[in-house]
């Protein structure tokens, strides 16, 4: 059974758990700082989602044909559920074609220390 039963349901739950990251003091600092542009691609239900860390305030976007992203991530909309409940590991995801990244791979793994504090606000935000 799938977690997100609609496009519209993972854009609120997944969308709003972005824009929480990106206001936090910590987080969203580094992820500014970052200047990377991530499109998250998701399948099972369908929806983009893009941070731009390139622009004040890293807006996100949903569906967005016109930015050109630096970085892609594809998934099952399930997949990134369980990331972020720490549940999947990205290393290994990507290695067994869970997730697939484009994108300059060392700048994304710069990303990493953001991760681990999100797992927690994640299942925060759940609650």
């Amino acid at each position: 059974m799938p977690h997100f039963k609609s496009s519209e349901e993972l854009k609120k739950i997944l969308g709003g758990f972005f824009n929480i990251l990106v206001s936090d003091e910590k987080i969203g600092t580094k992820l500014k700082e970052s200047k990377l542009i991530i499109k998250f691609n998701y399948r099972h239900p369908d929806l983009s989602i893009t941070v731009n860390c390139a622009l004040p305030n890293a807006p996100i976007t949903y569906n967005d044909s016109e930015t050109k992203p630096e970085v892609e991530m594809f998934m099952d909309a399930d997949t990134a559920h369980k990331f972020w409940l720490g549940e999947v590991n990205l290393v290994m995801a990507i290695a067994r074609r869970q997730m697939a990244v484009k994108g300059p791979i060392p700048r994304i793994l710069k990303l990493l220390p953001v991760i681990k504090p999100a797992y927690k606000m994640y299942k925060s935000y759940l609650a």
